[in-house]
């Protein structure tokens, strides 16, 4: 029986396992420890401060199926994805690790078995590489494999010394090929044509053995890790190609399904000509869904661009196989039911990625169709071997917002480059803006000094959950960067203690604030609490008295009053997130929180703006839990049995073993689970009732595809409300009418303004046309070669009654140029007129513009029969007039 992609998934980590190696989840393709990737591109990105010996495991051996993404940055595949038999921007990197444990012998060991035994590949189709240097691993090939030299190429290139970049972990390495016949051009590694498909490498085994850095002067030196490591990385679509026994990764039994699926919505075959485009639609809903997971949302910058490049790209395919409706969020359920088991976020998220990728596409269709039409008109001449003009690729991504790389890709299958020379010259202005490329917006680097602290005092004991007060003792004190012996009044220092009541700031909630004391006499005002390394509970804060030394016994005391509001504010976060998914749909999920002592803030995945009706609902449901009053149940349970008891987890979080579970709110008839049952490592209040009341007090944008919502609870919102009567009753006052009536009163009085402002209006028209009361003086009608010409020059006019006015003057004078200039407070506002008959002769446009001009303007515009436009300068209002009118004559 065909092993499938989940079977060679299972029995290499299964393997491992029992060859002592921990099993560790995938990390997110977000790195959360390193600022220099935009994703995570290997398996040892999540292992890269193990390697660099400041963080520390309690396993030395790991093995990972780890998702990763190249697309952008130094690792970019994604022009050639689709055109190619392997190169992905999605894919999986199986690997087994070794933290200064066994090194190179146990790990070409382990290959030889896993690709031999488990995976049954022949022992005559495998050959090796070794850096020519490294003649130990030769050696050990050698034995371990029986391989003769002829079978163990050396390579002094790049290819066989690994670098993670610039800087970082690297080393020699070993690469293993499969060769699949000479029915396949190609020689082997280190040849002349070994870029051929005949040799495939297929594992990477990294001999860890240094880490490079700067020298300072421009170049780079190499220095001995702390221990020898092993990192190694097997591609698992490359692998199952080969047992499978077919030639392209597309064709494995995976992203088979998923191009057969698209072959079947589009009635396009899976295979000839337009079989790229399947392949790239497979490809990139894999990284679409994955990066969406992990709470990668598009936009236009950073992360969130390449992810809107990648999902654009597989709609323009789309589109080339015929799809005129959104394609690729139908294919999402084919990918979850073949990776859902492997990785269940994708299941969890499966509502919000299908609803991000059919918006996506919907608002894409248009810029689609209008740039691809425009694409055509400007290639209909072009050849094979010619190229597209830099100013109009530029033209294509400025104005319809259609990126560079799908231009290059729609020409590609008619052989026509881009002048990307004459792009970039255009692009320069652009740079500076949001449509770029990543520019290091990862997350803030870690400072060495917490690994070397979290090593040395160990990880904080939390007692907030049970407590508010404590006594502990310090372990460390830092200052300015640097840990010191003591603190004296007016520093502001960094407190660690064994044990603590002050929750850090994680999971949107801020950290607690409070008082430290010591029986010496020493106070320090806390001002804030925040975890580092997600272990270390650092207490900011000032000292106000005495003097804090290391080791001191110390009292904690939580702000009790600010600790309850923020935790109230914190438990009504969870009913407003339940509700909000009852009320919009279950593709509502967090995309981020902060919950303070004032008010909570919420951001959820949504594309439309919430209506005050459905605001009404999710706000009658909130409080008619927190009326319920039902306790609030907290659980510590192992991540798969809380998944599997239906808790909701934030997409992208990254969660440990063991987790809080927090269930609150009624159970409903037939339900198995409260109203709200979610993973959270915050405080909250005991009984739904202690957050007394909810009020939303605003709804807006955030950014496409995602909303704030806010809301205030308890003494908050009760001020809230008291407010909003204050403001009210003024109004009223004012009014001098009841509360009750003042929305009738305003409506009156309104209705009585717009009607009074329409009769001015009238009015000023019919004065300014009829040549009375602040008109300018002056004949009314010209003669100005054959052309009638009417102008007023009105002081203290309403601009917006301008156009009004001219189209009652053409119909007075029949045919002819209207100029109006209305000028208020210094300013002027021109409008010129053209009746139709004139337009082929006269343009409204270039006539404005003259006057624009001499009233110190830019610019003016418009229709051949009406233009407007304005300046600073209203005293040159008359020598517009007679501008106009010489432009005209001449």
């Amino acid at each position: 029986m065909t092993k499938t992609v989940q079977d060679i998934r299972s029995t290499f980590l299964d393997f491992f396992a029992d060859k002592g190696h921990q099993v560790v989840q995938s990390s997110s393709l977000v790195p959360d420890n390193d600022p220099t990737l935009m994703f995570a591109n290997s398996g040892m990105v999540q292992f890269k401060n193990v390697f660099t010996g400041v963080e520390t495991r309690p396993y030395n051996r790991a093995t990972t199926a780890q998702k990763c993404v190249r697309a952008g940055g130094k690792h970019n595949d994604l022009d050639n994805v689709g055109y190619t038999a392997r190169h992905h921007t999605f894919f999986e990197m199986m690997g087994n690790f070794s933290f200064g444990d066994y090194f190179k012998e146990d790990a070409i060991a382990f290959a030889w078995e896993v690709v031999t035994k488990r995976l049954d590949m022949p022992k005559d189709k495998l050959l090796v590489t070794v850096h020519s240097s490294d003649e130990e691993a030769a050696a050990i090939w050698r034995k371990v494999a029986g391989f003769s030299d002829s079978k163990i190429l050396r390579i002094n290139t790049n290819d066989n010394f690994w670098m993670m970049g610039d800087t970082g972990p690297c080393g020699p390495c070993s690469e293993i090929f499969y060769d699949q016949g000479d029915k396949l051009a190609g020689g082997p590694p280190g040849s002349a044509d070994q870029d051929g498909d005949r040799f495939l490498e297929f594992w990477n085994l990294v001999f860890m053995q240094y880490e490079q850095e700067p020298d300072g002067n421009g170049g780079h030196i190499r220095k001995p890790l702390p221990k020898p490591s092993i990192d190694t990385g097997m591609g698992l679509e490359r692998t199952t190609a080969l047992v499978q026994g077919k030639f392209t990764n597309y064709d494995i039994d995976l992203l088979r399904a998923i191009i057969e699926h698209s072959a079947d919505l589009t009635g396009v075959s899976p295979d000839g000509a337009m079989a790229p485009s399947h392949r790239v639609i497979a490809d990139h809903l894999r990284a679409s869904a994955f990066l969406i997971a992990d709470g990668v949302m598009p936009s236009n910058e950073g992360r969130g661009y390449v992810l809107r490049r990648i999902m654009r790209r597989g709609m323009r395919h789309a589109h080339l196989l015929g799809a005129r409706d959104p394609l690729m969020f139908r294919l999402l359920p084919t990918l979850v039911a073949k990776m859902g088991e492997a990785y269940p976020e994708l299941k969890r998220a499966e509502a919000l990625i299908s609803e991000t990728l059919k918006l996506e596409e919907t608002r894409f269709k248009r810029t689609l169709d209008n740039g691809l039409k425009l694409l055509d008109e400007e290639t209909a001449d072009l050849q094979s071997g010619q190229a597209l003009g830099g100013n109009v690729a530029f033209k294509l991504y400025d104005t319809f917002g259609f990126p560079l790389d799908l231009t290059q890709d729609a020409l590609r299958a008619r052989g026509i480059d881009v002048d990307l020379d004459g792009f970039n010259t255009a692009m320069e202005k652009q740079r500076a803006q949001a449509r770029k490329n990543w520019a290091g917006s990862g997350d803030a680097k870690m400072d060495a000094v917490w690994f070397d602290l979290l090593d040395k005092v160990g990880p904080t004991e939390f007692l907030g959950y049970e407590t508010e007060h404590a006594e502990a003792q310090v372990r460390t004190i830092v200052k300015d960067g640097a840990v010191v012996d003591a603190a004296n009044v007016g520093d502001t220092v960094h407190i660690l203690v064994n044990q603590t009541p002050f929750y850090a700031e994680s999971g949107g909630q801020v950290g607690d604030t409070g008082v430290i004391r010591t029986a010496g006499g020493a106070e320090i005002t806390v001002n804030d609490t925040r975890k580092m390394l997600g272990k270390l509970f650092v207490h900011v804060g000032t000292v106000k008295a005495g003097t804090l030394k290391n080791d001191d016994a110390v009292e904690l005391v939580v702000d009790h009053d600010r600790r309850s509001a923020i935790r109230a504010n914190h438990s009504a976060t969870h009913l407003l997130h339940e509700a909000l998914r009852r009320v919009l749909g279950n593709h509502v999920a967090q995309k981020g929180s902060l919950q303070t002592a004032d008010r909570t803030r919420f951001d959820i995945s949504h594309n439309a703006a919430i209506t005050p009706e459905q605001i009404a609902e999710v706000e009658r449901m909130v409080n008619e839990e927190i009326r319920a009053n039902t306790p609030v149940v907290t659980r510590v349970m192992p991540i798969d049995d809380a998944m599997e008891s239906g808790a909701m987890a934030l997409f992208g979080e990254k969660y440990d073993d063991e987790v809080r579970v927090v269930s609150m709110g009624t159970v409903a008839d037939g339900a198995n689970k409260s109203y709200s049952v979610e993973l959270c490592g915050g405080t909250h209040v005991k009984r739904t009732g202690d957050i007394g009341l909810l009020k939303i007090v605003s709804e807006s944008a955030v950014s496409a595809g995602v909303r704030r919502v806010e809301a205030v609870t308890g003494a908050g919102a009760l001020a809230y409300l008291n407010n909003q009567e204050k403001m009210l009753q003024a109004v009223a006052d004012v009014l001098k009418a009841g509360p009750a009536d003042v929305f009738e009163r305003v409506r009156t009085l309104m209705d009585d303004r717009r009607r009074m402002e329409n009769e001015m209006s009238n009015l000023r028209r019919q004065m300014a046309t009829g040549g009375g009361a602040g008109a300018s003086s002056g004949p009314d009608v010209k003669d100005i070669g054959g052309v009638k010409f009417t102008s007023r020059v009105l002081e203290g006019f309403p601009a917006k009654d301008l156009k009004p006015m001219v189209d009652d003057l053409k119909k007075k004078i029949g045919s002819g140029v209207i100029t109006l200039i209305a000028t208020d407070d210094g300013k002027a506002s021109i409008v010129v007129g053209v009746t139709d008959d004139l337009t082929a002769r006269v343009s409204a446009v270039d006539l404005v513009k003259t006057g624009v001009e001499v009233l110190g303007g830019k610019g003016g515009g418009g229709r051949p029969d009406m233009a407007q436009g304005g300046g600073p300068n209203a005293d040159a209002a008359n020598d517009a007039v007679n501008a106009i009118e010489q432009q005209l004559a001449s």
